[in-house]
């Protein structure tokens, strides 16, 4: 196993992107390249700390304060009576913890909710708030091993559905350029015509290339 699965299997898998990264496979990464420091991850705690530095063999050191203290497990709890039912939270939660759908109320799964704070500012509204599961209990300790896999499991799921639903999504916009390139004049109004169909069909030539660059990018 590699030093940054080993390092991400350490990490609570909250997600919440307090240590400065994306994800915590992103921070694992950056640890391994010796771009980051081991004092980084709030939810992992001290205990977390000392998790990296046995892997890294790096000295523990305290909680960076820049990226936030150590604290109890916390889920979100969304207020029903407020809520507006804009979709925001369920686009922002990187666990798919939230349930709903536009124009409806939203609720919180909390098995799935890591508490990583990130659907709070994504609410226009406010309705959205964190409770402390035991407030005796913090970092790995209100943390089970088992509730970081299904959040990595989560995430990873998610991750997944959101390329796939980017690829579907572009490949129906490309099919749609295809067919209006295949008819362009019937899609072209005014004066000057025949310059116009050319120049739409420059247009639509050259996204469709830099699609197919992205594609095989990929």
């Amino acid at each position: 196993m590699s030093l940054i699965e080993l390092l991400n299997n350490a990490l609570p898998q909250t997600q919440c992107t307090r240590c400065g990264y994306p994800d915590c496979q992103r921070y694992a990464v950056a640890m391994a390249q010796g771009e980051a420091d081991i004092n980084q991850c709030p939810p992992g705690g001290i205990e977390g700390v000392a998790r990296l530095a046995a892997l890294t063999s790096k000295p523990a050191l305290p909680l960076n304060p820049d990226n936030g203290l150590e604290g109890p497990r916390t889920i979100a709890i969304i207020d029903e009576a407020w809520c507006i039912g804009c979709t925001l939270c369920i686009a922002a939660c990187p666990t798919d913890a939230i349930l709903g759908a536009n124009k409806r109320m939203h609720t919180v799964v909390e098995p799935y909710c890591t508490g990583c704070e990130l659907c709070i500012p994504a609410c226009p509204v406010d309705c959205i708030s964190l409770e402390p599961v035991d407030i005796h209990l913090s970092g790995w300790a209100s943390w089970p091993q088992e509730l970081a896999d299904l959040a990595r499991q989560r995430y990873d799921a998610r991750s997944t559905r959101l390329q796939r639903e980017a690829v579907e999504h572009n490949e129906r916009l490309a099919a749609k350029a295809v067919q209006k390139l295949a008819d362009l004049p019937a899609h072209t109004k005014g004066t000057d015509h025949a310059p116009e169909v050319d120049r739409k069909r420059a247009i639509i030539e050259a996204a469709l290339a830099k699609a197919k660059a992205a594609r095989q990018a990929n």
